[in-house]
């Protein structure tokens, strides 16, 4: 793509998410949403594969709806109350469609089948603004509403999420579908704490981000796109598959790692909040999280295929890593010893 190009959507990412995550008016936050959809269309369909198009294409119809239903939510609540302030969402029906939209715009289930087939027709680097900076506009709306949404239909989006999740990435052999139903579990946690402690809803966010993004860019560093590949991609970067190993564990929330600190979190609050149902089922739920992610550690790292593969094993390549990949692995495997300070923080 043309650097001038590229600065030009990369420009107007920042551009949208930053007037979506600053603005009070339903109509400035809308804008920044429909800023940021039509600047990731070109880096979706940059390739010009047939997949990549289609992507572009599923990725623009589910994402104008999600705005229209925006639109209509506000206009409908700015009709019985006079209110465009985001934080004074409060007409029951308009609350429910708002709850609709922005799960349509994270790929919340059951509104998640757009979302593994887009990012299967992206790139890893845009597979990963997508599962990381692509949501955080959508995730502050929900935390500046999340006073006015209703617990029961969140609750069980939340449920669905974390099972469909987890249940659909069982039998995925591509690195790009499985990371997308690892979101929509996380996501499912997400939607879980929302209403009972927003701050931890951000935290799971940030860590969830950091975590992704050092998963995405190791498999970029490796080109490594389904199981396959990846079996083999040992002899290419040992030290990078060892970390990769690490960071999947943390990724699946496994007690030493960074990702056990959100999941413990989330599992207080919610048992303090007499929730203990929910978060003993999507903690039962997660488990099937845990299979997929133990299955791509198994492939990378911890032994020989058990079977004959296609793919010619990799050269040893000793080009150095990119630095941020380095920063983002450490801090997605080592931030669980300074978890007080995280919650004083928070």
């Amino acid at each position: 793509m043309n650097p001038q190009a590229k600065l030009i959507f990369t420009s107007s990412l920042l551009l949208g998410t930053t007037i979506t995550i600053s603005s009070n008016h339903w109509i400035m936050a809308w804008t920044g949403l429909e800023i940021n959809t039509l600047a990731v269309l070109p880096l979706i369909s940059k390739s010009h594969h047939p997949r990549a198009i289609e992507a572009a294409t599923k990725y623009f119809l589910v994402q104008a709806t999600a705005s229209i239903l925006v639109l209509f939510s506000s206009m409908t609540n700015a009709w019985y109350t006079g209110q465009w302030d985001i934080t004074q969402l409060t007409h029951p029906t308009s609350c429910l469609i708002m709850t609709a939209a922005i799960s349509m715009k994270l790929g919340l289930a059951p509104f998640h089948f757009w979302f593994p087939e887009v990012l299967q027709g992206s790139s890893l680097i845009t597979g990963l603004l997508l599962s990381t900076a692509m949501k955080f506009p959508p995730m502050t709306l929900l935390y500046m509403t999340s006073q006015s949404l209703n617990p029961t239909l969140l609750a069980s989006m939340a449920i669905l999420s974390v099972a469909i999740g987890g249940w659909m990435g069982l039998n995925q052999t591509q690195t790009r579908k499985i990371l997308a139903f690892s979101s929509i579990s996380h996501l499912g946690w997400m939607a879980a704490i929302i209403i009972y402690n927003p701050k931890l809803t951000l935290l799971n966010f940030y860590l969830y981000a950091m975590m992704t993004a050092s998963v995405f860019m190791i498999l970029n560093s490796m080109k490594a796109l389904k199981l396959p590949t990846l079996m083999t991609s040992w002899t290419k970067m040992p030290s990078l598959s060892a970390i990769l190993l690490l960071v999947l564990l943390s990724l699946a929330g496994l007690p030493p790692m960074t990702g056990f600190l959100p999941k413990w979190l989330i599992i207080q609050e919610l048992t303090k909040q007499d929730m203990a149902p929910t978060a003993t089922i999507i903690s039962l739920l997660s488990l099937l999280s845990l299979f997929f992610y133990l299955r791509l550690a198994y492939c990378a790292t911890i032994t020989l295929p058990p079977h004959t593969t296609n793919h010619m094993k990799q050269w040893h390549n000793n080009k150095p890593v990119n630095t941020s990949v380095a920063i983002l692995t450490t801090l997605s495997i080592i931030l669980l010893p300074i978890s007080p300070m995280i919650m004083t923080i928070v």
